[in-house]
């Protein structure tokens, strides 16, 4: 299946998840927001929500600094 992350088309196995695709970034488990499809996905949620074919999926992260 295919999805776009942060703007690039991405190959994701079928039962790819938001917690999937946070984990495939590489990102740590905190200081991270997830919006599915223009949607904010609660933490609580990531494992439970899959990411479909075409999905659109922005994943941010915080970054300290002024």
């Amino acid at each position: 299946m295919r999805a776009r992350v942060n703007g690039e088309p991405r190959d994701l196995p079928e039962d790819a998840t938001v917690a999937s695709v946070v984990e495939l970034l590489g990102l740590p488990g905190t200081g991270v927001a997830v919006a599915l499809d223009g949607e904010v996905v609660p933490r609580a949620a990531w494992s439970g929500t899959p990411v479909t074919d075409g999905a659109v999926v922005e994943v941010l992260t915080a970054v300290q600094g002024g």
